[in-house]
């Protein structure tokens, strides 16, 4: 049976590879850090954070919530506490239709 090569997945990310990969700004990713208990990055022994896959897609919910669903700061706090499974659900429902909206749109402009 042939060796398949793995494709190595990071640990940790930074605030710049999260800014980039979202496209938010590192000093919003910050604001978030402060008011939601739910971000707590590891931090390095110089004080840079270092994001899990489970902090970035807590802030793609938070940047869900607040940015496209228009919630509060306030509310998007209350939303998490009540759990993020139904929210994070929908936040991907919705991230997959509007995929399958632009795969559908582009299959449409070349017919």
């Amino acid at each position: 049976m042939p060796y398949k090569e793995k494709e190595i997945e990071k640990l940790y990310y930074t605030i710049g590879e999260v800014s980039e990969m979202l496209g938010l700004n590192a000093s919003q990713i910050r604001y978030w850090e402060t008011e939601f208990g739910e971000l707590r990055p590891k931090k390095d022994r110089k004080g840079n954070r270092l994001f899990t896959k489970e902090d970035i897609e807590t802030i793609r919910l938070i940047h869900h919530l607040v940015k496209e669903k228009g919630f509060t700061i306030e509310g998007a706090k209350a939303k998490l506490k009540g759990g993020t499974d139904d929210a994070m659900k929908k936040m991907k429902l919705i991230e997959s239709l509007k995929k399958l909206r632009g795969f559908l749109e582009e299959l449409k402009g070349q017919l």
